[in-house]
C-alpha cells in the first residue's frame, strides 16, 4: 500500500529543516509536554529530602518509577502497531495527568511516602506512551533518507523539555510562586503540550493500526520481545541505549547535593547549570542527527557518544572541585557532558534501518533501553554509592561508555536490509516499512 501523503514529496520549510511537515505540531507539542515533565527533574530529589525523605528512599522512588517507564517504553511499540500511535499518545497523556494529581494531592502535599511511591510509579507509564508513541509515528511516516534528521528533532524536543527548559522554568518559578505551585504548573504544561500535539496533528498514518490486518495482539507483543534474539543487533542497540542516559538519571539523584554542598552552588544555580547541560544536549541532538545522515550513524555514536562521554563524565565531577564556586567552569564541563550524551541520537535512525521490516518492534527494543536507563542510573547509585561514593559511580559510568562505543561498532546494516530499504524508497512505500513484516 502506497502512502498517498508521501512526506518525501514535501518541499516545505519544515522539511528543509529535516522536520516532516505533517508532523510539525506534534514536535511542538512534544516540546511543551516534556517541559512540563521536566519541571520537577532538578529539584524533586532535594525537595523530598528536605521533607524528611531519606536519600535512599528517594533513590528507590526514582528506581521503581524507572521500571514502569521502561515497561511503558517497550509497550509503546506494540501498542502503536495494534491501535495506532495517536491513540497510544492519548492514553499516555491521560495516565500522566491522573496520577500527577494523585501524586501531588495525596502524596507530596501531605508528605505520604507510600502514596508518593505508588502514584509516581503509576505515572511512569504515562510519558513513554506519549513520547515513544510519537517516535513510532515518526518512523512510520518519514522516508529513510530523513530519519536521522527527524530523530534529531525528536530528541531536540524531548531533551529541550526534560530537563533543559523544565529546569530553567523551575529555577525562575520557585522563587516567585514556591515549590508546590511549581509542581502544579508542570501539570498545566504537560496537558497543553499533549493537547496541542494531538489536536493539531492530522497526518493519517498515526491514526490507524500499523500491523497488518488479522495479526493477533499476542503475535505483535511477542515480536517486540522476540526481536531481541531473532535480530541480536537490536539487543546490542538496546544495551547501548541503556548506557546512553543512565548517568543522566543517576546525576539527577546525586548531583544536586554534590553541587550545593560540595561545590557551593545555590539550588537555583544548580537548576540553571542543569539547564545549560541540556541546552548543549538539545543543540547537539539536532546536529548529531543531521551529521549522522552524512558521516554515518555508527561513527557519531561510537566516537562522539561513547568515547566522548567516557571522558566528559569524569571531567564534570573533578574539574568543578578544582574551582569551587566557579559557575562558568562547571557550566563548560556540563555542556561538554551534555553534548556527548546527545551524540547517541543517531541510534533512533539506525535501528529502524537494521530491521526495516519490523521498525516498530525494533524501536520498542530501543524504547525498552531508554526506559531502562531511568532506573539503571538510580539503581547504580543505590547499589554502589556506599562502596566508593560519588567518585566510584563516576568511574563506573565512564567504563560503561567505553563498552557502549565498542558495542556500537557491530551495529551494521546488512546487505539484505539495505536492499529492502532501497526498494521501499523507490516504490514510496514508507508506511509499509513499519509493519511487523508478517
Amino acid at each position: 500500500m502506497k502512502q498517498t501523503d508521501n512526506l518525501s514529496e514535501s518541499t516545505s520549510f519544515a522539511d528543509r529543516l529535516g522536520i516532516p511537515a505533517p508532523l510539525f505540531w506534534g514536535f511542538v507539542g512534544l516540546l511543551f509536554f516534556m517541559i512540563g515533565d521536566g519541571v520537577e527533574a532538578g529539584y524533586l530529589a532535594p525537595y523530598l529530602e528536605g521533607q524528611g525523605i531519606s536519600s535512599r528512599d528517594t533513590a528507590l522512588l526514582f528506581t521503581i518509577y524507572g521500571v514502569t517507564v521502561s515497561l511503558s517504553s517497550w509497550a509503546s511499540g506494540p501498542l502503536s502497531d495494534l491501535w495506532g500511535p495517536k491513540r497510544v499518545m492519548w492514553i499516555g497523556l491521560a495516565i500522566w495527568g491522573v496520577f500527577e494529581i494523585v501524586f501531588l494531592t495525596f502524596g507530596v502535599a501531605v508528605n505520604s511516602y507510600p502514596i508518593m511511591l505508588a502514584a509516581y510509579t503509576m505515572r511512569g507509564f504515562g510519558y513513554p506512551l506519549f513520547t515513544y508513541g510519537f517516535l513510532v509515528w515518526i518512523a512510520a511516516a518519514t522516508p529513510p533518507r530523513q530519519l536521522g534528521s527527524a530523530a534529531g528533532w525528536f530528541w531536540f524536543a524531548f531533551s529541550g523539555g526534560l530537563p533543559t527548559l523544565g529546569s530553567l522554568f523551575a529555577s525562575f518559578s520557585i522563587p516567585v510562586i514556591g515549590e508546590m505551585a511549581t509542581f502544579w504548573s508542570s501539570l498545566a504544561l504537560v496537558m497543553f503540550g499533549g493537547l496541542l500535539a494531538l489536536l493539531m496533528t492530522h497526518e493519517p498514518t498515526g491514526s490507524r493500526r500499523l500491523a497488518p490486518a488479522g495479526t493477533k495482539p499476542a503475535t505483535i507483543f511477542f515480536s517486540s520481545i522476540s526481536i531481541l534474539w531473532r535480530e541480536p543487533k537490536t539487543f546490542i542497540a538496546m544495551l547501548v541505549r541503556v548506557i546512553n542516559t543512565s548517568s543522566e538519571y543517576a546525576f539527577l539523584v546525586i548531583m544536586p547535593a554534590f553541587f550545593t554542598k560540595v561545590i557551593g552552588f545555590s539550588l537555583s544555580q544548580w537548576l540553571q547549570l542543569l539547564s545549560i547541560i541540556f541546552l548543549s544536549n538539545i543543540l547537539v541532538n539536532l546536529i548529531s542527527g543531521i551529521t549522522a545522515d552524512r558521516l554515518g550513524h555508527r561513527t557519531v555514536v561510537a566516537l562522539f557518544g561513547g568515547v566522548g562521554a567516557a571522558i566528559t563524565v569524569p571531567l564534570f565531577y573533578y574539574v568543578p572541585q578544582m574551582f569551587p564556586g566557579n559557575f562558568l567552569i562547571a557550566a563548560v564541563m556540563g555542556a561538554l557532558y551534555g553534548a556527548t550524551i546527545a551524540a547517541y541520537v543517531p541510534l533512533s535512525g539506525l535501528v529502524p534501518q537494521i530491521c526495516p521490516k519490523e521498525k516498530a518492534a525494533a524501536l520498542s527494543a530501543l524504547g525498552l533501553g531508554a526506559g531502562a536507563s531511568t532506573w539503571v542510573g538510580p539503581a547504580v547509585v543505590t547499589w554502589f554509592e556506599s562502596w566508593r561514593g560519588i567518585e566510584g559511580i563516576i568511574w563506573i559510568f565512564s567504563g560503561l561508555y567505553i563498552a557502549s562505543a565498542l558495542m556500537t561498532l557491530v551495529l551494521t546494516i546488512s546487505p539484505e536490509a539495505r536492499r529492502y530499504l532501497d526498494e521501499a524508497a523507490a516504490r514510496g512505500d514508507i508506511a509499509e516499512e513499519v509493519t511487523l513484516g508478517h
